[in-house]
């Protein structure tokens, strides 16, 4: 049974880099958001068993996103996603609960093992 994600990005052509390395190793990419409020919506609706969540997002950011996502799924698996590898960035997605931080333009293997390690 392939693994459920669901990915969280602003920039479609970002979107389309993760499920493109998701798919090819098998995961099934469930659905896709463009900000932080359609994220928590699409978590609803589909429970998936990981999140790929950007962090500079319109509407509502990553962080946030991230925070609602586990007040409703304690259990939630979210992997942060940001082109700015910012050390406060970076520690406030892991206080808020996110299992671990992939940094843009990503690295298929780097993705693969972050994705991996979240879901054993």
């Amino acid at each position: 049974m392939s693994k459920k994600v669901l990915v969280v990005d602003d920039a479609a052509f970002m979107r389309m880099m993760i499920k493109d390395i998701l798919v090819k190793n098998g995961f099934e990419v469930v659905a896709e958001a463009q900000d932080g409020a359609q994220a928590v919506e699409k978590y609803k609706e589909h429970s998936p068993d990981l999140v790929t969540m950007d962090i500079t997002m319109p509407e509502k950011d990553g962080i946030t996103a991230l925070k609602e996502i586990k007040e409703i799924d304690p259990q939630a698996k979210i992997i942060m996603c940001s082109a700015m590898g910012q050390q406060s960035m970076v520690i406030d997605a892991i206080q808020a609960g996110a299992k671990d931080f992939i940094v843009k333009p990503f690295q298929a293997d780097r993705v693969i093992d972050a994705i991996s390690k979240a879901l054993s």
